[in-house]
């Protein structure tokens, strides 16, 4: 099967009846939607939950200034440093934001 992915440009055209519909439902208030089938996760459920393993942040390419004998161990690890580099970055960030909030 192969995956089908629509950008803005190559959405298909909204039909006139598809827009008035459109159109209705966005005018409805909030408690006149109809949520009945969609589950109610309870903290509980939210408690274990953690990050998608498909998320994937957008990525800027950047110029940095590194120690010599920083970037000389990083590449010495093998294919990948700059990987590897973000991994040790966003570990650090997630260790200062869980100790921020407590």
């Amino acid at each position: 099967m192969k995956t089908v992915r629509y950008t803005p440009d190559t959405l298909p055209p909204l039909t006139e009846d598809r827009k008035k519909a459109l159109k209705r439902l966005s005018a409805l208030p909030d408690d006149q939607i109809d949520t009945s089938d969609i589950p109610v996760l309870a903290d509980e459920s939210l408690a274990g939950m953690e990050q998608g393993h498909f998320y994937r942040p957008v990525k800027r390419q950047i110029t940095a200034r590194l120690d010599a004998d920083v970037l000389a161990w990083l590449k010495s690890q093998g294919k990948g440093y700059q990987t590897r580099m973000n991994a040790i970055l966003r570990r650090e960030m997630i260790a200062a934001l869980k100790s921020a909030s407590r």
